[in-house]
Parts: C-alpha cells; structure tokens; sequence
C-alpha cells in the first residue's frame, strides 16, 4: 500500500507533495510553490515572476508553503503582504494553498475571507482552542510527527473530522507509514480506510492520485 506524504522536502519522494523552493529544479512528481516567509527577498517581484510561472505547471498542485511566522526577522506587514498576494495568486490559478503559521494563528480568519480556494495548514501540532478555531473557520489540517508522541494533539486529532484531514512528513526523516497507523489506530479505522479517505480529500484539491 502506498501512504500519500501531503508535505514534504524529500526529493525522492514521489508520493506526495514536494515543498518547492525558489528557483530549485522540478521534481517529476507533485510539488507546491510559494514563498515562504523566511525566504522573503528584497527582490519580491522577481520571486512572484517565478511563482507565475512555475505555478502554471500541471504537476504543481498547490501554493506554498506560504503565510505568517513570529518568530523570523521580516516585519509582518511585509509578511502579511506577501502572504495576501500569494492568496489572490491562488484564487487566480485555482490551487490550494499550503499554510505555514508559526504564533500568528490569530490573524489567519482574516486572510480566509480572502480566498477563494481551501486553506490547509501544515504540520500542526498546537493546542486544542487553535485547532477548534481553525476548524470552525473550515481550514484543512495537515498532521506530522508530532502525532506519534503528543498525547494532547493525539486527542484532538480523535475528533477531528477525517475529511479535512492530510498527512506529512514535512522535513522530519521517518517512515509517514508508521503515521498512517497511528492515525487509523486513534480514528479506530484501518489503514486501508485512511488512505481512501485521504484520497478523497485529494479529489475535493483537484488532485487525483
């Protein structure tokens, strides 16, 4: 059985979705592009340039990874600029975005009156309140590694809805099988299950594995 890694930065991964960076070559597979926030430039108008293009490629199925993040040295403004831009980007071309959020998960309501195209935060591992606001704010949830020990995310993740769920690597090195498992063992369905309905919340992305 193949698992499907809805993020990740692991080019020979083809399974999945690859984390494409700025001017990095294209992989034969699915990838998303975006502009991270930590990869914001003086040159801003050359990246986008790059994110027309690249953008516009069959296999690229989503933009991102993209948004907001406290903790870099980029002034939000700049931040929220670029993610806002990225967003009418999105709604242009019709693709899902990927979401990095990083302490700023109270301005992202704000930003999903803005688009046009489902919303999916990556790699969240943070308290119930956050998850219960994104979920009342209809956003995906891509889920990590952080699955296999944190007891309170696992408890949140046994009453989140299956269909506005993914699952990821993200950039961490480990088998997303052992992922799958966990998951199937807290929703308390079998991994053949997950995996449809993985793939079906794939289907609602206009991505077809």
């Amino acid at each position: 059985m193949k698992f499907f890694d809805f993020h990740h930065h692991h080019l020979e991964n083809e399974f999945g979705i690859y984390n494409l960076k700025f001017n990095e070559d294209v992989p034969k597979g699915f990838f998303s592009a975006g502009i991270h926030p930590d990869a914001i430039s003086t040159d801003i108008d050359t990246q986008f340039e790059w994110l027309k293009e690249i953008s516009k490629l069959p296999n690229c199925v989503a933009i991102g990874e993209c948004g907001l993040d406290g903790l870099i040295d980029v002034e939000d403004k700049l931040q929220e600029d670029v993610f806002k831009k990225q967003i009418f980007w999105a709604n242009e071309v019709r693709k899902p975005i990927i979401i990095h959020c990083v302490k700023r998960f109270s301005r992202l309501g704000a930003f999903k009156k803005l688009s046009k195209v489902p919303l999916i935060v990556h790699g969240f591992n943070k308290r119930k309140t956050i998850g219960d606001e994104l979920k009342k704010n209809n956003f995906y949830l891509s889920f990590g590694q952080s699955v296999l020990y944190n007891v309170n995310l696992q408890e949140f993740l046994r009453d989140f809805p299956l269909d506005k769920m993914f699952l990821e690597t993200d950039s961490a090195d480990f088998d997303i099988e052992e992922l799958y498992a966990k998951v199937a063992s807290l929703k308390k369905i079998d991994s053949d299950e997950l995996t449809q309905k993985i793939k079906e919340n794939l289907q609602v992305l206009q991505i077809s594995i």
